[in-house]
């Protein structure tokens, strides 16, 4: 493996542009008792800059989340299926639930997206993703080294998507994620508490190791904020590998800010982002 503490740059905005040169994120996301998450995911995608981000979901959730949102696009999943096409970048499985329901709208979304729309996978996503990676569908779409995907993590989920333990996870984080990357043929981030970036390149894989956050972070909802930041960038024609690293240094970086203000007890995942415009200020002067 080879390590990169190399950071990007933020994706350049010209003065002269208007919300589609920022790219369009579609979010299937959040379910009925994970409003919070489709609300975190499709909210960061903005925040982090995207032009334009919609939300697909059941009527409870869009219900819930444009009366505080009022930014978003917001589609039944029918809707989603149909449009999805029109999208920069999808984010599935943020608060998606378990349920049946879930199942059939993670397989739609899988079968039919095209190789060339980014896609992230997270939260309940991944399980599903676990549960079914023998299916017909997502085998197809596990082997596909074609693909433009980045899975995101967490030890138990990841112990699930490799078909171990969460401690084995925990004692090898730098094995595992790079398991991850080459069984999955993708990006992947393993979030931990010195989150893991690991990507394919060639025949070797390239290692970011994030080393700022703190406990501030270890808290329900913060996945949820950092999947939608790492859409927003991949939005914005960043590649998938550097957006992936950049959207985790300033997840983490906003979560060590917030906590000089708020201390790692009181942050609150939606309060975050509220301390990217710190991070950023810091990465372009």
């Amino acid at each position: 493996m080879v390590y990169d503490d190399k950071l990007p740059c933020m994706p350049v905005r010209e003065e002269n542009s208007n919300k589609g040169f920022f790219g369009k994120v579609l979010n299937f996301c959040g379910s009925n008792n994970y409003i919070g998450a489709a609300y975190l995911a499709t909210m960061s995608s903005l925040k982090i800059g995207a032009g334009y981000s919609a939300l697909s979901s059941s009527k409870s959730v869009i219900e819930a989340v444009s009366k505080i949102l009022p930014e978003a696009v917001y589609y039944s999943h029918k809707e989603g299926l149909l449009n999805l096409k029109n999208y920069s970048v999808i984010l599935l499985g943020s608060g998606l639930g378990l349920s049946n329901a879930s199942k059939k709208i993670f397989k739609n979304v899988i079968k039919i997206l095209p190789d060339s729309i980014p896609i992230i996978i997270d939260g309940d996503g991944l399980s599903l993703l676990a549960e079914f990676r023998k299916d017909k569908v997502l085998a197809k779409f596990v082997s596909n080294e074609n693909k433009n995907c980045i899975i995101t993590p967490h030890p138990k989920e990841a112990a699930k998507l490799l078909n171990t333990n969460v401690e084995w996870v925990l004692e090898n984080l730098e094995e595992a994620s790079k398991n991850l990357t080459d069984v999955y043929k993708c990006i992947t981030v393993l979030k931990t508490h010195r989150t893991i970036v690991n990507n394919k390149n060639n025949n070797n894989n390239s290692v970011y190791i994030n080393k700022y956050g703190n406990s501030a972070l270890a808290k329900a909802g913060t996945g949820d904020v950092l999947a939608g930041t790492i859409a927003g960038l991949v939005a914005q024609k960043m590649d998938l590998y550097e957006a992936a690293k950049l959207g985790v240094f300033i997840h983490s970086r906003a979560g060590e800010i917030a906590s000089k203000e708020l201390t790692e007890y009181c942050l609150l995942s939606s309060e975050l982002s509220r301390y990217y415009p710190a991070v950023i200020k810091e990465l372009i002067n």
